[in-house]
């Protein structure tokens, strides 16, 4: 197994520089006006043994996860993998490339004509980062009208 000890960034775009080129050319799914970026690449986990951080392309944007040191569980090509943040739990696909070796992607944004222009990619892919980290809301509970109890506790008198 390949792992990333320094910030695999530049190797991410290169590769995917090369799809581009050589799998992706011509199609009209690729908007003219983005570029490939590797953007906030980072290690991450309980002992930083992956990188994470969020790629955007011309055909969509995916956040990965590369290994950062020997022992990070490679899933078989194309299994499902699920990882579990603050904003979710979030599903990726397996994936191995050429000179980049295993790596882990999830679709974030397919739809890449939205974009006008590569700034907005980036500060999307950007904000998907901070976003990830983030726990949603609590609902806002209007403490003026009475609390209803759930229909179960309200017959039986139990929760369960």
């Amino acid at each position: 197994m390949q792992f990333h000890t320094d910030d695999p960034a530049p190797l991410i775009e290169a590769t995917f520089r090369r799809i581009e080129a050589e799998r992706m050319a011509g199609l009209s799914m690729l908007n003219p006006a983005l570029a490939v970026a590797a953007v906030g690449f980072a290690r991450h986990g309980a002992q930083d043994e992956e990188w994470r951080g969020v790629l955007v392309t011309p055909w969509g944007i995916n956040l990965l996860l590369l290994p950062a040191a020997a022992g990070w569980p490679v899933p078989a090509a194309h299994e499902r993998v699920f990882r579990q943040y603050p904003a979710g739990t979030f599903a990726f696909l397996a994936n191995r490339e050429e000179g980049l070796g295993d790596y882990l992607a999830c679709p974030l944004i397919h739809d890449m004509q939205q974009f006008a222009d590569q700034e907005t990619a980036v500060n999307t892919a950007r904000a998907c980062l901070i976003a990830l980290d983030l726990r949603p809301p609590e609902p806002a509970t209007d403490q003026s009208q009475p609390q209803r109890p759930d229909r179960r506790r309200f017959f039986t008198g139990h929760s369960t």
